[in-house]
């Protein structure tokens, strides 16, 4: 009863953050599910690239 934290919640709504900032991720235009995986593939690769990259 009342308000509950949901455990790993803010971990899934963080990444969803960070995949809203790829303007192909802000909508739904991938026709197929492969396409869509990929595309989250590329985008979180790409942004751990960049992470990597400042270390």
């Amino acid at each position: 009863r009342g308000f509950k934290v949901l455990p790993k919640r803010w971990i899934v709504e963080r990444t969803f953050g960070w995949l809203s900032k790829y303007r192909r991720m802000s909508k739904d235009y991938e026709t197929s599910i492969e396409s869509s995986t990929a595309m989250i593939h590329i985008a979180m690769t790409r942004l751990m690239l960049k992470r990597a990259a400042r270390f």
